[in-house]
């Protein structure tokens, strides 16, 4: 039996039939398209959209540091900074404290493209939860900011990428 039960003091009414996974496949799959699109033009999409937003906002110390943050493989990683420093975005800089490592420096202009793409993230998010008040978008937010945090620091090697994927999964008929 699974010791994530929930007991009857912490269990809130639901209507019958609704899937919490389900709902959250939904709304993943919305935002998944949505952003997507509006990432057309940056290198791997969503993917790279999150790793030059960790590069511009965090301070990682390498690309090991970097894969461990989005919990991604470090060699597809290595392919996603490859593409985002072809495309101007990102530099691969000496760290003058230790000459064999190298730091992950955004460029001005990926900061600017960034910017950008946070505005239109933004936006596209805001049209995905559009059926709900505003108020409601903010607490949705929060809560499942902090649940991501929590099911990070449980389980730090929770690959995000193939949680995603197997919910994008295409839909046999």
């Amino acid at each position: 039996m699974s010791t994530h039960r929930a007991t009857r003091q912490q269990s809130v009414p639901r209507r019958r039939g609704v899937n919490f996974g389900w709902s959250l496949g939904m709304v993943l799959r919305r935002w998944h398209e949505h952003v997507e699109e509006v990432l057309a033009s940056l290198p791997h999409g969503s993917r790279g959209y999150h790793v030059l937003a960790v590069v511009v906002h965090e301070d990682v110390p390498n690309q090991n540091a970097l894969a461990s943050r989005l919990v991604i493989d470090r060699s597809v990683l290595t392919y996603l900074i490859d593409d985002l420093e072809a495309a101007g975005l990102v530099e691969r800089r000496l760290d003058p404290s230790d000459r064999r490592v190298r730091r992950l420096v955004a460029t001005e202009r990926g900061r600017q493209v960034l910017a950008v793409a946070e505005g239109q993230v933004a936006l596209a998010e805001e049209y995905v939860l559009r059926g709900l008040p505003v108020e409601q978008r903010a607490v949705l937010r929060n809560a499942v900011e902090q649940a991501a945090d929590a099911i990070v620091a449980s389980a730090p090697m929770t690959d995000p990428c193939l949680a995603v994927d197997s919910v994008l999964e295409p839909v046999e008929d």
